[in-house]
């Protein structure tokens, strides 16, 4: 069942982030991820949203973004975003009514 990835990312240094875009695509298609959105000005609907990047990517299943995330690869790329932006991302299931009824909200 497939699952996403939402990621809230302020960047603070883009030299340093470019690094981490340099290898980011070629890591993150290996373990078949698919990019579904990226917006650095996003609409918001309600509250704030200071992030200066939203996120979004798809995965198959959990088991295939965490494969991903905790990969040796992804691990060692990953170091440049996290000296160069402060995030908050999360894994969110696909909608599961067909399987348990109908979701609350």
């Amino acid at each position: 069942m497939s699952v996403y990835i939402l990621a809230k990312i302020d960047i603070t240094d883009r030299q340093v982030y470019a690094k981490y875009e340099e290898g980011f695509m070629a890591i993150f298609k290996r373990y078949g991820g698919r990019l579904l959105s990226v917006d650095e000005d996003p609409m918001v609907l309600e509250g704030t949203w200071p992030e200066t990047r939203t996120v979004m990517a798809e995965f198959k299943d959990k088991e295939s973004a965490m494969k991903w995330y905790q990969s040796p690869e992804y691990q060692e790329l990953v170091q440049h975003r996290l000296r160069a932006s402060s995030a908050d991302i999360i894994v969110a299931q696909e909608n599961l009514e067909e399987k348990n009824g109908p979701q609350k909200i």
